[in-house]
């Protein structure tokens, strides 16, 4: 077997710094089956691939914007089933796109309280200077 061949194997600390989240975030979304593919060697120590690191990753992005825990799951349970990109990518972007209609609602009303706002220190101003 080639070097090229060989699968890196990396130690949860490794792969915390590698990702830049906690070994007890790592434990957690195996726990709750964000992370299946996690390996075990002698002692039950938890080893990671090159997968692995990429799944983090993911699951970090997906953090990022705004997808839940339990949205994540979801896509994973879809992946088991039906080990299909294009149904798990079709659940993404409606979740997305729920994400972004909730964001873009949110923007609106921001809007008009930065606009009451506004009015309410010009009627403030107003009676300070009579």
């Amino acid at each position: 077997m080639s070097d090229k061949d060989r699968i890196k194997i990396y130690q949860i600390g490794e792969v915390a710094r590698l990702v830049d989240i906690s070994q007890r975030t790592m434990r957690y979304y195996e726990e709750i089956g964000l992370m299946n593919s996690v390996r075990r060697i002698e002692g039950g120590k938890r080893v990671y691939t090159d997968d692995d690191v990429r799944r983090l990753k993911l699951i970090k992005r997906l953090k990022v914007l705004g997808l839940t825990l339990s949205e994540m799951h979801e896509l994973e349970a879809i992946w088991s089933i039906r080990r299909s990109n294009d149904v798990v990518l079709r659940r993404l972007l409606e979740i997305l796109d729920s994400h972004l209609q909730r964001i873009e609602d949110r923007i609106a009303d921001l809007d008009i309280l930065k606009n009451e706002i506004a009015e309410y220190q010009r009627r403030i101003n107003a009676k300070l200077t009579e």
